[in-house]
């Protein structure tokens, strides 16, 4: 039976009201940031997200969208803190971070936590962050060439602004950040949407407590954090004790040097459970380095995924019963200044790293390797209006699981992210057409359940001057089945010049040409299970599947 036990001052139904109302707030500023963005990597995309925290930085409630940018937002949260006690903020003051070597992640995800004040006592914070698409740096949209992280963009470390003086009528910092990105009006666009779901946020807060009282809601976060973690702990001690290892390989790390061994050991004591990164390789010279936040976040997810139950509230009580740990000066804890752009990389090999660990533990609950990528895809051109900026990000084939085959063409598990529908390409984007869009036939692998297929996008280049820059993975290396089923499909991209045929690598920069076709085809999941175990009624629709 589920622990219904009520905060303090508060029945069971009482914490019940308060606890949803506080998870719609979540949601509905995720809703407000999507659909008043600018840009298409988050109006479409809907590459953000949103937190309720308490006045600790505890999140207490946050939107299903992007799994990895909340899982360590405490982690965000805390040097903004320590710079700017928040029992000096203001009306209207916002803390905001970027920075990877303080809390962050990589620089195009702005961090924004607003305070909520009752009656003018901080009873918690409205956070956001959002990918912004360009922040300056070396190139538009990305930069694969940088070699340390001033070179990807603006460094916001954590500092306290105040929204009417600084931000609003064009205020100081606004002027700032609009003078060092190539894109202002969606950049400062996608802050003003990041602002009003804070906003958002606060008032539902506020309404709260003006039905239920403050000392009461405050009372209910509290629960809420506790609970969560009476859970946590309760499938954890469902998990036989013992250390379990696993391991996972990106390509390479852009210059040829690879693989890149991620290891990952899980130790189990009762209800407790540790994670270390013993082994992995060392950072690199390339922007795939992980900021200890960005591990944090891929090992807490999947830890959430696979041990504990979809009802469970991801807030900062999951965290209590977990330690995790990451060499300094690996590719998983860099140290400053090593870029880290293409985080997300890395993040997916601990996510593959630590699933294989479990599966060891609960061959029930885990799942096969999917394509489990990100293939950051950008294509930039200047016109006469200034820079205009495509970002999109790729997934691919799901990993199958021992229930049920892996899903096609999703954005995989830590990003979570949409298509860009084409015909908003169409809209937003002259200086190419998508000319296909479609599954990559056989790309799943095999196995008593299957994985999920990858899919292929064709870009016809319709001017001059355009630049395609990108970094992704799973080119050399396919994703590992689990018991007996059979690899994914890899990745490739190429372009179409002419007669030509023009190999690319995983990671790239170059300038295409008018005429240019750029094909980009993502990785399949892997198979769970020996494929001779795979039901006569399951083959019969992969058949008629092949068949359509």
């Amino acid at each position: 039976m589920p622990d219904t036990a009520a905060a303090p001052n508060l029945n069971a139904v009482d914490q019940a009201i308060v606890t949803q109302a506080l998870i719609a707030a979540a949601h509905e500023m995720g809703v407000k940031l999507i659909r008043s963005a600018h840009s298409t990597i988050v109006r479409e995309a809907e590459d953000c997200s949103s937190a309720i925290l308490d006045a600790k930085g505890n999140v207490v409630a946050q939107s299903e969208l992007i799994p990895l940018q909340l899982g360590s937002i405490a982690h965000t949260f805390g040097p903004c803190a320590e710079a700017y006690p928040p029992e000096t903020l203001v009306e209207g003051d916002f803390y905001i971070t970027n920075d990877p070597y303080q809390g962050g992640q990589h620089l195009p995800d702005v961090f924004l936590f607003s305070p909520i004040f009752i009656e003018g006592r901080l009873l918690g914070f409205a956070a956001t962050v959002a990918h912004h698409i360009d922040l300056g740096g070396g190139a538009p949209g990305l930069n694969p060439d940088a070699t340390d992280v001033h070179q990807e963009g603006i460094v916001f470390p954590p500092t306290k602004w105040n929204l009417e003086r600084d931000w609003r009528n064009d205020g100081p910092f606004q002027r700032f950040v609009r003078a060092n990105i190539r894109m202002p009006d969606h950049t400062i666009g996608d802050f003003e949407a990041q602002f009003a779901a804070n906003q958002i946020g606060i008032e539902r807060v506020r309404d709260l407590c003006t039905r239920h009282g403050a000392a009461r809601v405050e009372a209910a976060m509290e629960e809420m954090l506790n609970y969560a973690e009476r859970r946590m702990r309760a499938a954890l001690s469902a998990v036989p004790d013992g250390t379990y290892c696993g391991e996972d390989w990106l390509d390479d790390d852009g210059q040829g040097n690879g693989p890149l061994k991620i290891a990952a050991q899980v130790t189990v004591s009762g209800s407790d459970l540790t994670v270390t990164f013993d082994g992995t390789c060392d950072q690199v010279k390339t922007n795939m380095n992980n900021p200890f936040a960005a591990t944090v976040g891929a090992t807490l997810s999947v830890i959430k995924s696979a041990l504990t139950a979809a009802d469970l509230p991801f807030n900062s009580g999951c965290a209590r019963a977990v330690s995790i740990d990451a060499p300094e000066g690996s590719i998983l804890n860099p140290r400053y200044p090593a870029p880290v752009r293409a985080r997300l990389l890395p993040s997916y090999r601990v996510f593959n790293a630590v699933m294989k660990a479990l599966a060891q533990a609960v061959p029930d609950r885990v799942i096969a390797s999917g394509f489990d990528t990100t293939y950051a895809c950008c294509l930039s051109h200047i016109g006469p209006t200034g820079y205009n900026i495509y970002l999109e990000i790729f997934g691919g084939g799901y990993g199958a699981g021992p229930h049920s085959d892996g899903c096609d063409a999703v954005d995989s598990p830590l990003s979570n992210c949409g298509n860009i529908p084409v015909e908003a390409q169409d809209m937003s984007y002259p200086f190419f057409r998508v000319m296909d869009y479609s599954l990559v036939e056989g790309s799943g692998g095999d196995g008593a359940h299957r994985g999920g297929l990858g899919f292929q996008r064709i870009y016809e280049i319709v001017a001059d001057g355009v630049t395609f820059a990108a970094y992704g993975d799973r080119f050399t290396i396919a994703p590992e089945g689990l018991f007996g089923g059979e690899p994914g499909g890899k990745a490739a991209a190429f372009v179409l010049r002419g007669d030509q045929r023009i190999e690319l690598t995983s990671k790239v920069h170059m300038d295409l040409l008018k005429g240019d076709r750029l094909v980009v085809q993502t990785g399949g999941g892997a198979g769970y299970g020996d494929k001779a175990d795979r039901t006569d009624a399951l083959r019969r629709k992969d058949l008629a599947r092949s068949a359509a």
